[in-house]
């Protein structure tokens, strides 16, 4: 079976959802080419192909069709290209408006009573460097449009601004010796400028739709400090490999993803996952190439390079999101693909029916005219990719990654959410849950049992020492410390033999739990880790119990509230047992519990709910990768394996659970400026082509509708960048 490969190829000359639409095509008829989309807002081709596929035959395909392409240009080429098209298009804009604004002062001052009108030849004179210079790009896109079989917005205004233009001159020709005829060079003239100015504010707006892949690559460092024997060297991070040491002094980047081997420091990663405050970096914590160092130096080994960063995998995954196409495009593409033409057999409708009702040829082809103009379907092919990558760009920079389209617009149909409990809705590492001294005193057994544990790398034993420092207790040295495989550790204690340990320890010494045996049973019953403290010498005896368990992370609780305040259900499936999963989903007010459920039966389980609704499954574990898949959108938290990630469709940069119900919340805004952008594309045409058509609708404001049609899509796509996510109790 022939290996998949795939190509984004930069495409220029595009100009409404004909052009992008017309390109797909032609790709896709390329021989071993399995999937081709195309962006017109970000004007990219995204094609998947076998092996066995020369790329210069899609090159060519999309050349035939009328257009440019190239192989993969690294985006600050392209970005340069288009800052540079944009530079050109402003100077064409200028340079229109000064040779538009005669031609227009007329009928602008007409209202006035002021009675004033240029000769035909000066008429001319400006109009004709607009129609032909200006406005070549209009007549060259058609030419090609034409030449491939099809037609697009650049057929349409060409068409009806040289029928404009054609329309004048022959007034013009076959006018009486000193009879002013009545010419529309204006209406063509300014028609071309609109257009222009149009072009020009909706490539303004678009480059601010990418915005969040320029903020996300502007965090690459392009040169290191590398330590050498001990020697410090400025070089170019290419030249790094795995395992190399840079110096990262305060205030700079970290140009690489590494771990840290000396130095205390704290790191800002908002720009990366979106965790607003900084976070303390020490020996063996791992740091992210593009975070912002603060305080200290820190020696790094470099553990991840170039393409297999965190913030290269970044921009890819909000790259691939931004170049796919949602589900409600594929409506768009039937429409643009039969639009063209029918624009046109309705302009040649509107041109025969003003003749047949007596009207002369002067009004019958203005009309046409104001048709070809207003219907232009620029509007329709940026509705959806801008919005998408508005609302993909801004979830990134709060640290949202929406892998494809498609889980974006699912998403908000979201009517159940499952949930994992380790790493998901709890911290993963133990804490202590409870504890209880026999003779009250626990500060007491929390001091012995955390002189027992110093040193310990174990779990509990962490747990231990991280209560005794909330507590701010002095740990004493103990002597002749040892470890009791399986059962837990002892040791010698101001003169008395301690031992910390399990159930096991306790009937091994012959002792019963006495008073803190309901203790234990309640606890247990919790899925609780029970620990208890012995005193074996001089007098045996027990001191207290600890139960150990999970805790719930912060912002758990605010997470669940949300959903339900929306209306979304919460489900929890773990494979814990039911003790310890009853405890979280108590705490939570999660009433459907599954607990010690395998694998395997995570997906099933998500499957059986899906039944009743669109179940979205957050977890972040290799386990959960099955019902991630399973699920009709898998959410994976930061800090789980890669597997959970590539198996979801949408990642959070940090783990914070209020991230999901936020997830859900740009997904809802996203698709609802898709619908409202398509809503107004729709209705520009619906409205205006009837006005046109019946003699409503000057070509001049035909123009300005058509121009205005495109900037307010993009603009309202725009305002998904003052998206942030809601945050209820503590801050996130």
């Amino acid at each position: 079976m022939p290996i998949s490969q795939t190509f984004d190829l930069p495409i220029s000359g595009m100009t409404c959802a004909s052009c992008a639409g017309r390109v797909e095509r032609a790709l896709r008829k390329v021989p071993g080419v399995k999937n081709a989309t195309v962006n017109l807002a970000n004007e990219r081709a995204h094609v998947e192909v076998d092996e066995r596929t020369d790329p210069a035959s899609l090159i060519a395909a999309v050349d035939k069709a009328g257009y440019g392409a190239s192989l993969e240009q690294d985006r600050a080429t392209q970005q340069a290209d288009q800052l540079k098209r944009h530079g050109s298009e402003r100077l064409y804009l200028v340079a229109a408006i000064i040779l538009a604004i005669p031609l227009i002062m007329p009928m602008l001052l007409q209202p006035f009573g002021i009675d004033w009108m240029l000769p035909a030849w000066v008429q001319l004179a400006l109009a004709t460097p607009v129609q032909f210079f200006l406005g070549a790009r209009f007549y060259i896109a058609a030419y090609k449009a034409v030449r491939a079989g099809a037609g697009n917005m650049d057929l349409l205004v060409a068409l009806g601004t040289s029928a404009g233009y054609g329309l004048s001159v022959y007034q013009w020709l076959i006018a009486a010796r000193n009879e002013m005829p009545h010419l529309y060079f204006e209406a063509s003239a300014v028609v071309i400028t609109l257009v222009l100015l149009g072009k020009y504010l909706e490539s303004s707006a678009k480059r601010q739709t990418a915005s969040a892949i320029r903020a996300l690559e502007a965090l690459r460092p392009e040169r290191a400090i590398q330590v050498i024997d001990g020697q410090e060297q400025d070089v170019a991070i290419s030249t790094l490999t795995l395992g190399d040491l840079v110096l990262v002094k305060p205030g700079e980047r970290f140009p690489v993803d590494g771990v840290v081997i000396e130095g205390q420091s704290h790191a800002d990663e908002a720009l990366i996952s979106g965790e607003s405050l900084p976070i303390p970096k020490q020996s063996g914590d791992n740091v992210t190439g593009g975070a912002i160092n603060g305080e200290g130096r820190l020696l790094v080994r470099t553990e991840a390079l170039g393409a297999e960063t965190v913030l290269a995998r970044i921009i890819r995954l909000v790259e691939d999101a931004q170049s796919a196409k949602a589900p409600i495009q594929k409506l768009v593409d039937k429409v643009s693909q039969v639009f063209v033409p029918v624009v046109l057999l309705l302009a040649l409708a509107t041109l025969t029916g003003w003749l047949l009702v007596g009207a002369s040829l002067e009004i019958a082809l203005i009309n046409a005219v104001a048709v070809l103009v207003i219907a232009c379907p620029c509007a329709l092919g940026l509705a959806t990719p801008t919005a998408i990558m508005a609302g993909t760009g801004v979830a990134a920079r709060h640290g949202i990654l929406i892998k494809d389209a498609e889980a974006l617009e699912r998403a908000h149909e979201v009517t159940a959410v499952v949930f994992d409990k380790t790493g998901t809705l709890t911290s993963g590492t133990p804490r202590i849950a409870h504890m209880t001294a026999l003779d009250g005193d626990e500060n007491s057994i929390l001091l012995i049992a955390g002189a027992l544990q110093r040193g310990s790398e174990h779990p509990l034993a962490k747990a231990v020492l991280d209560a005794c420092a909330e507590q701010g207790l002095k740990l004493k040295n103990v002597s002749n410390s040892r470890s009791l495989a399986g059962r837990g550790i002892a040791g010698t204690f101001e003169n008395r033999e301690l031992a910390l340990g399990n159930k096991r320890l306790l009937d091994e010494i012959g002792l019963a739990p006495g008073s803190l045996a309901e203790a234990a049973r309640v606890w247990e019953a919790e899925g609780r880790t029970l620990s208890w403290l012995i005193e074996s010498a001089p007098n045996a005896r027990v001191l207290g119990l600890f139960a150990f368990g999970d805790t719930l992370k912060p912002g758990a609780a605010q997470a669940i509230e949300h959903l339900t305040q929306r209306k979304i259900s919460s489900h929890l499936l773990t494979g814990d047992n039911r003790g310890s999963a009853n405890v979280v989903a108590e705490a939570l007010g999660i009433e459907d519990v599954h607990a010690e459920v395998l694998p395997a039966e995570k997906a099933a389980t998500v499957v059986a709910l899906k039944k009743t609704g669109v179940v979205a499954m957050v977890g972040d574990g290799i386990n959960d990768a099955p019902a991630l898949a399973a699920a009709d959108i898998g959410i994976a938290m930061g800090g789980g394996t890669d597997v959970a990630m590539h198996a979801s469709g949408i990642t959070l940069m940090r783990g914070d659970p209020r991230m999901i119900p936020a997830a859900l919340d740009i997904s809802r805004k996203t698709y609802a400026k898709i619908r409202q952008n398509l809503f107004w594309a729709f209705v520009y045409n619906l409205i205006g082509i009837p006005l046109a058509a019946f003699g409503l609708l000057n070509p001049v404001f035909a123009g300005a509708a058509m121009a205005l049609s495109s900037v307010s899509v993009v603009s309202n796509a725009l305002l998904l960048k003052t998206w942030k996510p809601e945050t209820r109790g503590d801050a996130q």
